[in-house]
């Protein structure tokens, strides 16, 4: 069986198989063949953390990825074994990466046994450079067992956009914008642009996956697109609200990954590792967080976890939080408490970002424990962590969510968690995330 993981930046579940007005044909035509989770998350919405999660199986605490791997906040992995290409290999395997992999300063230390050339490129056309070198790769190797990473740029910010912000084939007049923002001419801007980004990202994604059907290995491989982690707007990435750690996740493969289903029991990117070793009938050779989605698929199981927990320690900057999620609440804990405002430097830059600053959003007050009812507030807006009614329930996820964090030892029941050797963290009162 071959793997093909296929990742993006800041999607979250903004595309068109989970219903948003974006045209995304090739993921939607995935989405008919294979598998799509509609409650699937990420452990961590920043962006090394979220990969390093999915390709170890392991909380990022646990792991070692507490933040950026890139740049000057050059976080690493505890051991780039534990990443799953190496029990791969082990099994005959090879191994490749094309474009973004986002969990080391130096790609060599994650161990690929081949990481693919991408011709010149400029920003405009660097996915594309990357999804046709993939796919070359697939036809000149479709022989052999192997597991293949292609990693997208865009969505990321800066946006693809034309003159004036505005996207070339979206008129941002008639655009949506998500929930957390004002409706106005400049988060409709900003939108545009996103979606123009999360259309040029489909049409990479439709040129591999083309190329898997042209090689004629669609029924012996594992195809597994996601991203990792909501969108780069103001209150979702970065965050642990479902806005944040809410991701699109579509799997199409052997074993009954197949057929179109839609899957509603919560699921995260962890339950990819032991997805793949029960398809391959091997066991993990490290301990596992996660667990396997073939129950689920297989109709054995509607459900397969009562809670998920999710973390951030650090991005640019340093802002220590935890979550716990049932189907139905959702407690949020911060472990900074002499930090009351916006953590502004995790946030990324742009329009909407800015017109909530022109009305105050860098002095905002945040609680530092939040529960939400996710039924009646599913856009988590209303606290009621200090509504009495809810002291039961408040009390029983503060529980869990400390015996977890005791359970995987989680260091910042030690204190403040000091940033690592040789990285470097943003400070919290910076406006962006690359100011000194």
């Amino acid at each position: 069986m071959n793997i093909i993981y296929l990742h993006c930046h800041d999607a979250g579940r903004y595309i068109q198989p989970y219903g948003h007005g974006i045209n995304t044909p090739n993921l939607q035509q995935l989405a008919e063949e294979g598998v799509v989770f509609r409650n699937a998350f990420c452990i961590g919405p920043t962006c090394s953390p979220s990969r390093s999660a999915l390709l170890t199986g392991q909380y990022p605490h646990i792991n070692g990825m507490l933040g950026l791997a890139h740049d000057k906040f050059n976080h690493s992995l505890n051991n780039y074994n534990n990443h799953i290409i190496h029990q791969l290999h082990d099994m005959g395997y090879t191994s490749a990466l094309a474009g973004v992999q986002h969990i080391a300063q130096d790609v060599k230390t994650i161990g690929y046994k081949q990481v693919l050339e991408i011709p010149q490129h400029t920003m405009a056309d660097v996915d594309i450079k990357v999804a046709e070198t993939a796919s070359k790769w697939i036809t000149d190797n479709s022989t052999e067992p192997f597991f293949l990473s292609v990693g997208l740029f865009y969505p990321h910010r800066e946006f693809l956009k034309a003159q004036q912000g505005c996207a070339s084939d979206e008129d941002w007049r008639y655009v949506k914008v998500p929930p957390t923002l004002p409706d106005n001419e400049q988060t409709r801007r900003d939108m545009a642009n996103y979606n123009h980004s999360a259309k040029h990202m489909d049409e990479c994604y439709g040129k591999v996956l083309a190329a898997i059907r042209e090689a004629g290995i669609e029924e012996n491989t594992l195809i597994v697109a996601t991203t990792d982690h909501g969108i780069a707007f103001p209150k979702m990435k970065c965050n642990l609200s479902d806005h944040g750690s809410g991701i699109f996740l579509i799997v199409k493969g052997p074993e009954g990954f197949e057929g179109g289903k839609c899957i509603d029991a919560m699921v995260t990117h962890m339950d990819i590792y032991p997805t793949i070793c029960e398809l391959l009938n091997v066991k993990a050779a490290h301990e596992l967080n996660g667990k396997s989605l073939i129950p689920l698929v297989s109709g054995e199981k509607q459900e397969l976890h009562e809670e998920i927990f999710s973390e951030v320690t650090f991005h640019a900057a340093y802002e220590p939080k935890r979550a716990i999620r049932t189907k139905r609440y959702k407690l949020i804990k911060r472990f900074n408490p002499d930090w009351t405002t916006q953590v502004m430097p995790n946030c990324d830059d742009g329009f909407s970002k800015t017109t909530l600053c022109e009305n105050g959003w860098a002095e905002k007050q945040r609680q530092q424990l939040e529960l939400f009812d996710l039924v009646f507030d599913p856009s988590e807006a209303h606290n009621l962590a200090f509504d009495e009614n809810y002291d039961q329930i408040r009390e029983g996820l503060e529980k869990k969510l400390n015996d977890w964090m005791k359970d995987t030892a989680d260091p910042l029941l030690n204190g403040p968690v000091p940033v690592p050797e040789g990285c470097v963290s943003t400070p919290i009162s910076a406006n962006s995330p690359y100011d000194e």
